[in-house]
């Protein structure tokens, strides 16, 4: 999805956020971006241990009751972005970009979803481990295990024919983050397949801001983008 027009973006990173949080901030940017009073923006941070069930939703993939959701301290929501079933917790790396598209009237809604796993994809080459997709699910695999869950929202524009997304991608980094919180669902409703994380795949220890600060330069290549800000600044310092 590159463009030949480079667009300016604010990108910002959290080390932690509570996921209901984090949907206001992005439904909040969404109408500020679509009123032309905010910029396009990337949203990275980790959140506190959630389930988050897609418009897809099939109740039954989550395992576990509310009793045992508060034993483990897992909150859930039922949100408004496409897919099923799926994670956050910590250790895992949540983007959001709140991107225009299509305002011209034409916009390619799949080949958003197959730049997003590009991203990540050549991320992940640059660390030595070989991803690809599975042409039958959105994401991105390592073998038969997911490392990176994909789910958006194409909200449409009111200033134009175009879209603005929000949600976005999940990409596992800690090693454990299956047993943590992945057991406790049929994540994304594919009980085929498992999960892992890049520190699994690496056999390397690395933390959550040091892979938003190595994937940025990816994302920002795919979309024709180029960072408003330097380093990558907290929310609460705007």
């Amino acid at each position: 999805m590159n463009s030949k027009v480079i667009r300016r973006l604010e990108i910002f990173y959290e080390s932690m956020m509570e996921y209901g949080q984090a949907w206001e901030l992005q439904k909040t940017a969404v109408a500020q971006i679509d009123a032309g009073t905010r910029p396009e923006r990337l949203l990275l941070m980790q959140h506190p241990p959630t389930y988050t069930i897609g418009s897809q939703n099939h109740p039954e993939h989550l395992l576990l009751d509310s009793a045992q959701l508060k034993e483990r301290g897992i909150t859930l929501f039922e949100i408004d972005r496409g897919g099923d079933i799926t994670y956050h917790g910590p250790g895992q790396l949540v983007g959001y970009p709140l991107l225009k598209l299509g305002e011209e009237g034409r916009v390619d809604l799949h080949g958003y979803l197959r730049s997003l796993e590009a991203v990540v994809i050549e991320y992940l080459a640059s660390c030595g481990i070989e991803a690809d997709r599975k042409p039958e699910y959105t994401g991105v695999w390592v073998g038969d295990r997911k490392i990176c869950a994909i789910g958006v929202k194409f909200n449409k524009a009111k200033s134009s024919r175009g879209f603005i997304t929000s949600h976005g991608f999940a990409l596992n980094v800690k090693a454990g983050i299956a047993e943590h919180g992945f057991a406790g669902i049929i994540p994304c409703g594919i009980s085929d397949y498992g999960v892992t994380s890049l520190e699994e795949c690496s056999g390397r220890r690395v933390e959550v801001r040091e892979v938003a600060e190595a994937l940025l330069p990816f994302f920002l290549q795919e979309f024709g983008c180029e960072a408003g800000q330097a380093p990558l600044l907290s929310i609460r310092e705007e």
